[in-house]
């Protein structure tokens, strides 16, 4: 039996990559993360940036079992002590502000890539109501003209491991197997995706640089022509 991912996931995943030396693969399996989500932490190229959270204050890890970990890149962290569960009963799955405005998003991507999975199984990955996915599906969402189909891993809005389940159930209940093309496209779709934001990323700083650099020019510049003229009065 696997053993529970820490209560807050993405935010222990940030820890880890800020505080120890971890491969990335070892955090993503501790987390349950994918580890495209975990490079894009260390890269800062997630949607947000979170605010790690210490597992060992919380009692999920040990220093000792961290270190293990460091001195041995093939090792698998044990939790120490599994979260409190907090469930639900009724309502849709709780969603950060920050990351509502990305349900669109998420909700035609699944649409598009996925289109067995049910809009019960849509709405309990993502956290939204039949009402907005099928406005979605059939184009009459208020905001339909803004929405761009986006991976929900990416996005932060699910884990690559619910992902899979839901993918992996809808198929079972459809009668077909997902191979592993699906997966292997899926995961490509991603790393496209990281790819084009670190591109944008890099334009973005060299951008900056050359502002940089044309600005202390300028100045350089300005300071010469006020020393001639200076000496020019004097």
């Amino acid at each position: 039996m696997a053993q529970p991912a820490p209560l807050m996931p993405h935010a222990t995943a940030s820890w880890l990559v800020d505080n120890t030396s971890l491969s990335f693969e070892q955090i993503a399996e501790f987390c349950g993360l994918h580890i495209l989500e975990v490079q894009a932490m260390a890269d800062d190229l997630a949607s947000s940036k979170y605010t790690g959270r210490d597992p060992v204050h919380s009692g999920e890890l040990t220093h000792a079992e961290i270190e293990r970990g460091q001195a041995d890149v093939n090792y698998s962290l044990k939790m120490q002590r599994a979260p409190v569960d907090v469930s639900r009963t009724k309502g849709p799955r709780y969603t950060p502000v920050s990351k509502r405005q990305d349900k669109p998003d998420g909700i035609a991507w699944i649409i598009r890539n996925h289109p067995e999975i049910s809009d019960a199984q849509i709405g309990k990955l993502i956290g939204t109501t039949r009402n907005t996915i099928n406005a979605i599906r059939e184009r009459t969402h208020w905001n339909i003209q803004n929405i761009q189909p986006k991976d929900p891993v990416t996005l932060g809005l699910c884990s690559q491991r619910e992902l899979d389940a839901a993918v992996a159930r809808a198929a079972k209940k459809a009668g077909t197997d997902v191979g592993e093309t699906a997966v292997e496209e899926s995961r490509d779709d991603r790393a496209r995706l990281i790819e084009e934001l670190r591109a944008e990323r890099d334009t973005a700083v060299k951008a900056a640089v050359e502002a940089a650099q044309e600005a202390e020019a300028e100045a350089w510049l300005e300071a010469k022509r006020a020393a001639e003229a200076d000496e020019a009065n004097a």
